[in-house]
């Protein structure tokens, strides 16, 4: 839905009958045109999206905007999100690249699981590794080390973690790490 080209088709047809007034072909160029890079994308995947979107625009009951506002609104919306994903996308290597000067990144992702975004936000919520001189007192910060608890000769056999640490997205992060082996996040 927030695809680029999908924001960008929708820019240059945005009503149901800009739609239908053009043909199959001039659709299938407008497409490959749009496309930044042909990454995996075959004649079949486009005109795959060609049938959805003439499908799509036979079956919307309002063929016109009644009000040309509403064509300005969309137009400026989706420069909107459009700017907001060229943002993103630069400070996301931004990210990366202040991340790759950091002693650790190449060590943390060397684990599996772990992509460039995961290890950027370890490390950047560890801050300085060389002020924990204890793995313990790592384990203590990020609040997932157990508890204990015992009173006299008795002592718990089931304790829970403290969540004691002060870092609520590094325990999130660490969860995420486990969860698909970071297969959506690591795009």
């Amino acid at each position: 839905m927030y695809s680029g080209v999908s924001l960008r088709f929708l820019s240059e047809y945005p009503t149901s009958y800009s739609v239908l007034q053009t043909n199959e072909e001039t659709l299938h160029t407008k497409i490959e045109e749009l496309l930044s890079t042909k990454r995996g994308r075959s004649e079949d995947w486009i005109n795959v999206r060609v049938k959805r979107w003439l499908d799509a625009a036979k079956q919307n009951p309002f063929k016109q905007t009644m009000y040309s506002s509403h064509l300005i609104n969309l137009k400026v919306l989706i420069n909107l999100i459009l700017q907001y994903q060229e943002h993103l996308a630069a400070l996301e290597q931004n990210i990366e690249a202040l991340a790759e000067e950091i002693e650790g990144y190449d060590l943390i992702q060397s684990i599996p699981g772990i992509c460039h975004k995961i290890a950027a936000t370890i490390l950047s919520e560890i801050g300085e590794i060389d002020r924990f001189d204890h793995p313990k007192k790592l384990v203590a910060f990020a609040g997932i080390d157990p508890s204990v608890f015992a009173s006299g000769k008795f002592t718990a056999t089931r304790n829970r973690i403290t969540k004691r640490g002060s870092r609520q997205d590094l325990i999130r992060t660490m969860f995420l790490t486990t969860d698909n082996s970071c297969s959506s996040l690591c795009i």
